[in-house]
């Protein structure tokens, strides 16, 4: 944009140089064809305004242009701030919805793990007490066993009578 700004201003510095310069020629009357009739009027100030005029229509155009960008810019940028908010909030909503379900799931696991362990627990408690009992019946079958070989050898004297 500065080198285009810098080529105008040096275009109107020219045009302005050669209209000072040729001023007397720019004034002088000579008759001007309007199509269907004629008139009596400086040429060079004809084409001096008729260039002026359309330097002010084409900076006109340039600023209205520049303007309807800036604001499109702006508005663009809003839409962007908006959408990048949507998308933030969706990412929050995500991470608080994964975090919910990791703590459901850990929940989960936890209660499946005190009753794995309540069964477990109640699994040992049964073997431990069935170990007990057949524990209890072998010392009784093994107290009958030699309560009988006791008799047998006091029957056959080998042993001394029992104190009892």
């Amino acid at each position: 944009m500065r080198f285009f700004g810098l080529l105008l201003l040096l275009t109107f510095t020219a045009t302005a140089a050669l209209a000072y310069h040729n001023w007397p020629i720019f004034i002088a009357p000579n008759e001007l064809s309007l199509g269907f009739t004629t008139i009596q009027a400086p040429i060079g100030l004809v084409l001096l305004g008729t260039l002026i005029f359309i330097t002010v229509l084409f900076l006109m155009n340039m600023v209205y242009m520049q303007s309807t960008s800036i604001l499109e810019s702006r508005r663009y940028s809003k839409e962007l701030e908006a959408n990048k908010e949507l998308v933030n909030d969706t990412e929050k909503s995500r991470f608080t919805e994964l975090k919910n379900s990791f703590e459901t799931e850990l929940s989960k696991q936890s209660l499946l793990n005190d009753e794995i362990k309540a069964e477990l627990f109640a699994r040992y408690d049964l073997v431990d007490g069935n170990f007990r009992t057949m524990i209890e019946e072998m010392e009784n079958t093994l107290d009958a066993y030699i309560g009988e070989l006791e008799d047998r050898l006091e029957r056959t004297k080998y042993l001394p009578p029992s104190e009892s």
